[in-house]
């Protein structure tokens, strides 16, 4: 990295225009915005595997609400993955596949709309109850990963459907 690389004033130039990384992408871009580097040092101590078969946990909730017994097996599983995984595959959990389909459906029209539009709902306000922005931790990671996030707090209070955007409304609320 050069002397006079200013990280942070590149960090903020890039949120203030509250179009993310697909803002990169629309707008053309030919070479990756250092922001985006991972520092090499974190080459240096990554853990190496050449193991290229694994498999994910995958939690079973089928009768979760029926069982005492069995719900605290569950939640044990879910523990156990989160800890050791930090994520896992749920079946069972009764949501049938085209609400599942058209949520992805949702979430492509959101991030596919106009920019304008999508800026009114990019925050790093993390009280907001739908939030949209590139990185979460843009400003504390080493290094920005590309991707654009939009979330919605759903608990305990589900959003009405008007605190939604439209691109994804409809689906949101099932």
């Amino acid at each position: 990295m050069e002397s006079n690389y200013d990280r942070v004033s590149e960090l903020k130039a890039f949120d203030e225009t509250k179009a993310g990384v697909k803002g990169l992408v629309d707008a053309g871009i030919d070479k990756i915005p250092r922001i985006f580097y991972q520092p090499p040092d974190n080459f240096n101590n990554a853990p190496v595997s050449g193991d290229t078969q694994f498999s994910l946990p995958v939690i079973d909730l089928e009768g979760v609400g029926k069982d005492p017994i069995q719900r605290k097996e569950i939640v044990e599983r879910v523990g156990n993955a989160s800890e050791k995984w930090g994520f896992f595959q749920v079946i069972n959990h009764g949501i049938p596949v085209s609400v599942l389909e058209e949520m992805k459906a949702g979430v492509l029209r959101f991030f596919e709309q106009d920019s304008e539009i999508k800026k009114e709902w990019y925050t790093r306000d993390t009280s907001k109850r739908v939030i949209y922005n590139a990185n979460f931790d843009l400003y504390s990671a080493p290094a920005a990963n590309w991707r654009d996030t939009m979330y919605c707090i759903m608990a305990p209070n589900p959003p009405t459907p008007q605190d939604l955007p439209t691109a994804c409304r409809c689906v949101t609320i099932y």
